[in-house]
């Protein structure tokens, strides 16, 4: 058994049921092992793991952990934890394997979500060789539900969906399929490759995230889609600007431009490579780059990428987002930037609207503070970075805090330095936990 009764009570519900397995617990961890693979998530849980759960020590878990344990036990992971007070709440009814609803919400929520991915999984792995309608739809409707949720949620609620995504198209394009069914899994594996890609920067991982990019741009190849070409250089020029590689940044949004000549990508490519000049202090360049982003307005029409919304199409708030941070990082434009900056913190108040993204916005916050600081005006740059600083550690995305660092510096190399101590301190205490740093 894991566990005897030599021991003493149960410490949780979860160490009593456990004593009543005939495993040891290197057993149960290979069963949560083999019941994480039929279920289609991508987590391991350690034997120390396991017995720290049990006696109370550990508390916390990853959200794929947690949906596991609660198949695995058939009960919410709020129950297995809680001290054991000698009575076993109902389960299950009778040897059916049907979870009970539990009577909390959100641990009802996550039954639910837990059945529906298995569900999906039995159906898109069901020996089919040739794919329906349905498994296709279901496939771009996940898709398209990560690239529209992307910018405005964690990072930590988005991971496991986005493996379990990639995965699942990576498994359906190794059978055969017939070539237009190739094209959309191809074209469907690019686009979420390119989310990976994103996620892997903001962990602060650039090589991963390039990797990915990579292969995204194969999958692009395979599907022969210009619009898919276009918005993955864009991916490719984001992440080489934030990793400092500023002119390989500018060459991937040149590159990107031969593939779109009327998607949104025609205007988030030209800026992107405004904000790489302005990083190499090139203000020309910057300042031509914006204009071209701004022309491409008159001829773009949405392609099958923007239509998948969220992340993947490039909206008029971001790209005066984009040229409020290009300009901030030249001082001789900081007028300009200040009218940029301020109008990108305009657009990004109201949280109800489709373009809204807690990044961008933090980043239209962090341009505002450094136009404010340069104009010597330190209480008005602690007012347009303060809503910067009060984002929980889940939302410290690498990019937010490169900008954060920003402002720390711009305010360092200002007069005001010694004034502003105390909101460089704030600064360092919020980039001293960023979303990399967190426990997985």
């Amino acid at each position: 058994m894991a566990g005897s009764a030599q021991q003493g009570d149960p410490r949780t519900t979860l160490e009593f049921l456990l004593r009543q397995q005939p495993k040891t617990y290197d057993e149960v961890a290979r069963d949560f092992a083999r019941l994480a693979g039929e279920l289609g998530e991508d987590v391991t849980l350690s034997t120390r793991h396991l017995r720290r759960l049990a006696s109370g020590e550990r508390t916390n878990t990853t959200p794929v952990m947690r949906r596991v344990l609660q198949a695995m036990f058939d009960r919410p992971l709020e129950q297995l934890l809680a001290p054991w007070d000698g009575v076993l709440p109902a389960a299950t009814a009778g040897s059916t394997g049907l979870v009970v609803a539990t009577g909390r919400p959100t641990a009802d929520k996550e039954l639910i979500e837990m059945a529906a991915r298995r569900a999906k999984s039995f159906a898109l792995t069901a020996g089919q060789t040739d794919l329906t309608t349905d498994v296709l739809e279901q496939v771009h409707e996940d898709v398209q539900r990560l690239a529209t949720d992307y910018p405005q949620k964690p990072l930590t609620e988005l991971l496991p969906d986005l493996f379990t995504t990639q995965d699942t198209l990576f498994t359906l394009l190794e059978q055969q399929r017939r070539p237009s069914q190739a094209r959309q899994l191809y074209f469907l594996a690019g686009v979420t490759g390119g989310l990976l890609a994103k996620a892997s920067h903001d962990l602060a991982d650039p090589y991963a995230a390039l990797t990915q990019a990579r292969t995204a741009f194969v999958c692009a190849d395979n599907a022969d889609h210009n619009g898919l070409r276009a918005w993955i250089r864009g991916i490719q020029s984001l992440v080489s600007y934030w990793a400092g590689r500023t002119r390989e940044s500018v060459k991937y949004a040149q590159s990107g431009a031969e593939f779109a000549p009327n998607s949104t990508a025609s205007v988030w490519l030209p800026v992107s490579e405004a904000r790489a000049w302005a990083a190499l202090g090139n203000a020309n360049a910057t300042r031509a780059a914006i204009e071209r982003a701004e022309a491409a307005w008159d001829t773009v029409q949405e392609d099958e990428v923007d239509e998948l919304g969220g992340l993947c199409t490039f909206g008029r708030n971001r790209q005066i987002y984009y040229a409020a941070e290009a300009l901030s990082l030249l001082p001789s434009q900081t007028t300009a930037a200040a009218d940029y900056a301020a109008r990108a913190v305009d657009a990004y108040e109201d949280t109800s609207s489709p373009e809204w993204a807690f990044g961008d916005q933090a980043g239209s916050r962090s341009a505002l503070a450094i136009t404010r600081i340069r104009a010597g005006e330190l209480e008005g740059a602690g007012e347009a970075v303060a809503p910067v600083l009060e984002l929980l550690p889940e939302q410290r995305i690498n990019g937010i805090v490169h900008c954060a660092q920003r402002v720390h510096r711009a305010l360092g190399e200002s007069p005001l330095a010694e004034a502003g101590g105390e909101l460089q301190e704030q600064i360092e205490a919020f980039t001293r936990t960023p979303l990399k740093s967190l426990p997985s």
